[in-house]
């Protein structure tokens, strides 16, 4: 089998490529994946950078997320049989086979689109956790957010439009405002725009309770001044790669409330049951049509760098994926 291998951290060429290796034998209590198809995320692009806040021993197989079919089960899996459509709820998916421990692979219904279901368990369920674990939105409530066209962005617009939940969106090109309104999103504003000036012209007086922030700097001073009283920001990103610098009026005047979120600690404390759960939600979403991510180009892995270097360019409207089953 073919499988990506990481040998050092800094430029893609010199740190990253494909290898030769046996396909691996599950032991008791594992499944053997044949993957099939695994996106290129920010989160992978920084692990090669070595800018992640987790980095993996070296040499290492890495991707953060992908779908795969049951090849073999180890001694003792139940519930799992051959064929059978998973998520490995764990790194290393860059890989035609892998194996995963059973409590740590969520099964799903064989009918959805393996290339909807490789990218569902990284940005759809952080959008989805945000969502719900941090405040208690009712229907008819604001969410804002800035970098609304990234694949959290879009999820976090497809899920509240389901949910009943209204999205003011922030983007920096003009050219996003009507692609990501036929996405759902009720209001899409460019990133010039004073949003503590404009917010009740934009959402009435319902200001937003929630503010997600992939950010950072005067992108994430923007949100905060949409919020109301009481209102709580989110930060998950910083693509600005600036600090946040906030008055402290926010805080005492306004009693707003700055959180951090990271998938991969939020993800370690559900238990298999409730991550479960929560992907059968998503997977209700995308099988009704309600949460479709866009696709920008695939590659087989054998072109794993020029991959990575596609997915390193501004101005994508979709993920970069690669195709573990191509030969090329």
């Amino acid at each position: 089998m073919r499988r990506s291998y990481l040998t050092g951290f800094g430029k893609v060429s010199e740190v990253l490529g494909v290898e030769e290796a046996p396909v691996p034998t599950p032991q008791k209590g594992e499944l053997l994946l044949e993957m099939l198809a695994a996106p290129v995320n920010p989160a992978d692009l920084n692990i090669i950078e070595g800018k992640y806040g987790e980095l993996p021993e070296l040499p290492a197989v890495i991707g953060n997320e992908g779908v795969g079919r049951v090849k073999a089960c180890g001694g003792g899996v139940e519930g799992y049989s051959p064929g059978d459509l998973v998520l490995p709820m764990r790194w290393g998916t860059w890989t035609q086979f892998m194996t995963v421990p059973a409590k740590a692979a969520v099964r799903i219904p064989s009918d959805l689109d393996p290339i909807q279901a490789s990218m569902m368990s990284v940005n759809p369920l952080s959008a989805w956790a945000m969502l719900e674990e941090f405040v208690d939105l009712q229907a008819g409530d604001w969410v804002v957010q800035n970098a609304a066209n990234s694949a959290v962005g879009r999820s976090a617009i497809q899920i509240a439009k389901a949910r009943g939940w209204r999205t003011l969106n922030v983007v920096r090109r003009p050219e996003l405002v009507d692609e990501l309104k036929s996405q759902g999103a009720d209001v899409v504003v460019l990133e010039e725009v004073d949003l503590r000036a404009e917010v009740e012209n934009l959402c009435g007086t319902l200001r937003p309770r929630l503010a997600l922030n992939a950010v950072g700097g005067a992108s994430a001073l923007n949100l905060a001044n949409a919020l109301g009283d009481g209102g709580t920001l989110v930060t998950y990103g910083a693509m600005g790669r600036q600090p946040l610098k906030l008055p402290n009026g926010l805080l005492i005047f306004r009693d707003l409330a700055f959180r951090g979120f990271w998938l991969k600690k939020w993800s370690a404390q559900l238990s298999s049951a409730r991550r479960a759960e929560v992907m059968a939600g998503l997977v209700k979403l995308s099988l009704s049509g309600q949460l479709k991510m866009p696709v920008h180009r695939v590659f087989p892995l054998t072109e794993l760098v020029d991959a990575i270097a596609e997915a390193n360019q501004e101005g994508r409207s979709g993920k970069v994926l690669l195709d573990l089953l191509a030969q090329g």
